[in-house]
């Protein structure tokens, strides 16, 4: 190893040493338990050495797990609240299928076991719940119209609310998710109006939170403040302790030590693996004609899907499944064009040792710096048993891809493969734009596509480390985004 690549190794652990050290710090002054009730996993935050303090329960939305609300959880327990986090059935590592029916039991069981603490006060209770959550604490709140004394609903969807009930609604919506602005205006009008009567449970709020959409408003700050405000507004309660939550920040500059450690070590490790393919240089048309014949053939295989089977729900995973043939089919497509004629094409099944170790190597690597602090700041990372027998077929599905934009990259420097990364994001998000058009039942993608072009960066970094290593690009990509899938989307029955 080179001595710049040594003071590279030597900055990202140090990076990742200080990123770790910020996030304890954020912890400080509270108690924190993990609890298991009826099988639902739980987190309840509260400041250490409080009593009879207010308590709040933070519900996550579709596809979001208790780890996605710590910011809310976190900002209220350093403002003096006992805060209680849940995954819903199918949800994080809930190993129940996802009943969208059945939402009321699994909150009932966290309203239970947060009354049940000793730090709570449970006469004075507030609830909070982000998109699908959100419907599930205003209905609850309605249905039991003194127990709850403030609702906040983030990113609103449907409920019966009237000018009565529930007590001391705040809505909330990022100014870049238009539909559930107008959902929340809707609320806000059924409800009675703008209202800043708290003192008698009437007060009413619309928020919008600028320059957030449906995601990156649960990491507001503006967002958090303005649900704190609320709360102290409704119990006459003097914050114990000014907090912004930047625990992102800290999990930014993880991923950043991280990337540099892969850096550092990856391409040392390549130059040693030999490398059996060595394709003949490939006209342009072949490359980029089989990335944008990909999504057609994919979005079409699909509609033919959905024709005998229930799509949303294929393989286990509410839209995941779906998601998985999609990458299979346009991965195929876009590989047998490369491949078509080519009288390389038979090193393709050309594997060794090496090129799969160093494939699982990267893989491991990626691993830790996309994911080790993100299971405790954002994302629930660890797969349940349920979840990791999804992981080999959703890895399996998603090779094709990664093997066929590692032989479209074959050879590219810097400038090229940034214009790869940009040229697969756009076509990936038109594809599944286009998907979603024809299959509306698949909506819930639409939610995460700001997220691919982030996740495939990452990726592209990393196979620009393996050094034109086609087969460990593959495997160390396909692993990653499979258990990215495995992780992200509820379990079905």
């Amino acid at each position: 190893m080179t001595r710049q690549r040594l003071l590279l190794l030597a900055a990202a652990i140090i990076l990742i040493a200080v990123s770790w050290l910020g996030l304890f710090k954020a912890r400080s002054g509270l108690m924190i338990r993990s609890i298991t009730t009826h099988d639902i996993p739980m987190v309840y935050m509260a400041p250490k050495n409080s009593t009879k303090v207010p308590g709040v329960l933070i519900a996550h939305g579709f596809a979001g797990s208790k780890q996605l609300m710590l910011a809310y959880g976190h900002t209220f327990s350093q403002a003096g609240y006992a805060t209680l986090l849940w995954d819903f059935s199918g949800h994080g590592s809930n190993p129940a299928p996802l009943d969208l029916t059945g939402l009321q039991p699994d909150l009932e069981v966290a309203y239970q076991t947060l009354i049940a603490q000793p730090e709570v006060d449970k006469e004075r209770l507030a609830i909070l719940g982000h998109s699908m959550g959100s419907s599930a604490i205003m209905t609850a709140s309605i249905e039991n119209p003194t127990r709850f004394d403030a609702t906040i609903a983030i990113s609103p969807t449907r409920a019966d609310v009237t000018p009565e009930n529930p007590a001391n609604l705040q809505l909330q919506a990022g100014s870049g998710e238009g539909r559930f602005i107008e959902s929340a205006r809707q609320l806000l009008q059924t409800a009675g109006g703008e209202n800043q009567n708290l003192a008698e449970g009437r007060g009413r709020s619309l928020i919008v939170v600028p320059h957030v959409e449906h995601i990156t408003i649960l990491f507001s700050n503006a967002s958090h403040q303005r649900a704190l405000q609320w709360l102290n507004q409704t119990f006459n309660h003097i914050t114990q302790k000014n907090y912004a939550d930047w625990r992102m920040g800290w999990y930014g500059l993880h991923l950043l030590g991280g990337l540099m450690f892969i850096a550092a070590v990856v391409p040392s490790l390549a130059n040693r693996v030999p490398n059996p393919l060595h394709l003949q240089k490939q006209k342009p048309l072949r490359r980029w004609g089989g990335l944008l014949g990909a999504p057609l053939a994919a979005a079409a295989a699909l509609v033919l899907m959905s024709q005998i089977s229930e799509l949303e729900n294929l393989g286990g995973l509410k839209v995941g499944g779906a998601l998985g043939i999609w990458f299979l089919v346009g991965g195929s497509v876009w590989l047998g064009i490369q491949i078509l004629g080519s009288s390389n094409r038979r090193s393709l099944k050309s594997l060794t040792p090496q090129s799969i170790a160093l494939g699982g190597l990267s893989f491991a690597l990626l691993w830790f710096a996309f994911g080790a602090m993100a299971q405790v700041v954002w994302l629930q990372w660890w797969l349940i048993p349920a979840r990791l027998q999804l992981w080999p077929l959703l890895s399996l599905a998603c090779l094709p891809w990664f093997l066929a934009s590692g032989l479209a990259q074959q050879g590219a420097g810097k400038g090229k493969r940034v214009l790869w990364w940009l040229g697969q994001s756009i076509v990936l998000i038109g594809g599944l734009l286009l998907t979603i058009s024809v299959l509306p039942q698949l909506f819930f993608i639409f939610l995460l596509l700001p997220i691919f072009p982030i996740i495939f960066g990452i990726l592209s970094f990393a196979a620009a480390q393996l050094r034109d290593n086609i087969w460990s690009v593959a495997i160390s990509s396909a692993l990653f985004f499979g258990w990215t899938l495995a992780a992200a989307f509820p379990l079905v029955a």
